[in-house]
């Protein structure tokens, strides 16, 4: 008959036994390529919206023209929308589990 050892004796009781507790990080890699992702987006969106301003012909403030650029839909729908979308796109990176 085989002696059953105890892994617990009263010789150790008391003893704190130190280990190096691991932490596991909270994102994997899946979580990062969202985040790039999302920022990619929301980087598009703002490149999107940039050009001259309303009061800018050929580079040079003129405050007797108009610049109806201001108003395209590239600026005012698709520009905004991209951002819109980059930030869902993060907060599910931030969000979703390993």
């Amino acid at each position: 008959m085989s002696k059953k050892t105890n892994k617990f004796s009263a010789a150790e009781f008391g003893k704190e036994t130190e280990r190096a507790q691991e932490k596991p990080f909270y994102f994997g890699q899946q979580n990062f390529k969202w985040m790039l992702i999302g920022l990619a987006f929301i980087v598009v969106g703002f490149l999107l919206m940039m050009g001259p301003d309303a009061n800018t012909v050929d580079g040079k403030y003129d405050p007797n023209s108009w610049n109806d650029g201001v108003f395209s839909i590239r600026r005012i729908r698709i520009a905004p929308l991209f951002v819109v979308i980059g930030f869902v796109i993060e907060i599910y990176a931030i969000l979703k589990r390993k």
